[in-house]
């Protein structure tokens, strides 16, 4: 799995030290995503459950802006997916502690 680098006051950067300045995905076939502004709806994460992870890890953002409603976390769970949800600095350690030796999906907020 693809451990993600997090540098102090930037965004994350992947092993291939592209810098990242949208919303991503790790490990699904879709990269930017959410319909909505700072709200995580169900139908944004088709390609999480396409992916067919055990975890996602959803990254909130540096100050936890964007809101992941509980019919969201519900929705991943019903589909026998985990679901951690954390400011994104925190989702990144979490990630990257996963990654190792757990099918796992980051969707991280990369901003606010």
């Amino acid at each position: 799995m693809e451990l993600i680098r997090n540098r102090a006051g930037d965004f994350p950067a992947r092993n291939d030290k592209k810098r990242q300045k949208a919303d991503i995905f790790l490990h699904t076939p879709e990269g930017v995503w959410r319909r909505e502004g700072h709200y995580l709806r169900p139908e944004d994460l088709g390609g999480v459950v396409a992916a067919k992870p055990d975890v996602v890890v959803i990254g909130t953002g540096a100050n936890g802006v964007m809101q992941v409603p509980e019919k969201t976390v519900r929705w991943l769970e019903e589909k026998g997916i985990a679901v951690k949800v954390a400011r994104t600095a925190e989702a990144v350690k979490l990630y990257n502690r996963l990654c190792r030796d757990t099918r796992v999906v980051a969707a991280l907020h990369l901003t606010c």
